[in-house]
């Protein structure tokens, strides 16, 4: 018996099972190799489209994305202690200017307003206590110096009798001697009468004297009425002031906003305890604006009035336009709360970077709203060429 095992035949290489695959194979092998040149040729193309662009673009515009968004944030504080009696706002919400946003315990300054007002009352009335006395020092000052002027005529009286009296003594006595025309009575009568006129003008003298120290005295007493008039005007103004300011602490018992805004940082509730000066929350007004802090090698072409095309991070797809308001005066590092000092000895020269202020076109600010919002990072161009 034949027990050989006979192999299996194995086809050779080039047999007509192999020959159709190892023919599609060199075909795309072939193909792969016309494509090679033209992919190649393409991609450099695109690659000198694309820095071609970039060329133009640096050419044509100054770039940086140290750039955020700004504007007035204001930070809502008491301007007295007192007691939260009530908050009107919540956190985010929206506000007009002179909403009310907190009122606080005002019992306190209602009472003192209640006490300057009554100061001020009982001011105004001493005034007029003043004035009425016033007025009586100047009725009294009148009469004094009525009674000065009724004491000059009782003068002018008494000259005229007393020189009437001394002519009648001296005829008299003329008489006597060169007639006896009269007797010795008469003339003794005519002496006394003489020495009469001399008394009452002595008198009236006395009189004119002592009127006219009362017209002295009455006339201090006026100027002493019209300083007590000065005196309580100047109180009455104290007392005014008294109130006013009474008034205005009351006032600040109610806080309202300064502008218009959204609310943010809201760090009070209802029985706190705050004083002047804390900060309750703050106020993040509409108006808006983007500070970019370009390089100082950047700066050469840059200038006010230049077109600003910008791209907020948090807004990809939107497209904002505005121009260059102003550029700072001096770099960032000047404003700094410890600025360099180059001086020292160590200098390593850092290119500086100058704040630029650009302004957006109210188009942009209005087509997006209350989308935007303070300290989003933006991505600035400005057309300088």
């Amino acid at each position: 018996m034949d027990t050989t095992v006979q192999s299996p035949a194995v086809p050779a290489p080039d047999s007509p099972a192999q020959a159709p695959a190892h023919a599609t194979h060199s075909r795309h092998k072939a193909t792969a190799a016309r494509w090679k040149p033209a992919l190649g040729i393409a991609a450099a193309i695109t690659v000198l489209v694309w820095l071609g662009q970039i060329a133009i673009h640096g050419y044509h515009y100054v770039e940086t994305d140290n750039a955020y968004i700004t504007g007035h944030l204001h930070q809502i504080s008491p301007q007295l202690d007192g007691q939260v009696k009530e908050v009107l706002v919540t956190d985010n919400q929206s506000v007009g200017a002179g909403d009310l946003l907190v009122r606080l315990d005002s019992l306190e300054f209602e009472l003192a307003l209640q006490k300057a007002r009554a100061a001020l009352d009982q001011a105004r009335a001493q005034e007029s206590q003043t004035r009425a006395a016033s007025a009586q020092a100047e009725a009294q000052l009148a009469e004094a110096r009525a009674r000065v002027a009724q004491a000059g005529a009782q003068i002018a009286q008494t000259t005229a009798l007393r020189e009437l009296a001394q002519l009648t003594l001296a005829r008299n006595e003329q008489l006597l001697t060169h007639g006896g025309a009269i007797t010795q009575a008469e003339l003794d009568s005519a002496r006394s009468a003489s020495r009469a006129s001399e008394a009452a003008l002595a008198a009236a003298d006395a009189n004119l004297a002592a009127n006219q120290s009362g017209v002295a005295s009455a006339e201090a007493a006026q100027n002493s009425a019209h300083a007590q008039i000065s005196a309580a005007g100047a109180n009455i103004a104290v007392a005014e002031a008294a109130v006013r300011d009474a008034e205005r602490k009351l006032s600040y018992t109610r806080i309202t906003a300064p502008t218009a805004g959204h609310i943010g940082n809201k760090a009070i509730e209802v029985g706190n305890r705050v004083v002047a000066g804390q900060s309750l929350f703050s106020i993040a007004a509409s108006e808006m604006w983007v500070v970019a802090n370009f390089k100082e090698t950047q700066l050469a072409l840059m200038q006010t009035g230049q077109p600003v095309e910008l791209t907020v991070d948090a807004l990809p797809n939107h497209l904002l336009h505005g121009r260059i308001a102003s550029l700072s005066p001096a770099s960032g590092a000047q404003f700094a709360l410890l600025p360099p000092d180059n001086a020292t000895g160590n200098f390593n020269k850092v290119v500086q970077r100058v704040p630029v202020k650009i302004s957006l076109d109210e188009s942009a600010l209005h087509e997006l709203g209350d989308r935007l919002r303070l300290g989003l990072s933006v991505i600035v161009n400005v057309r300088v060429r």
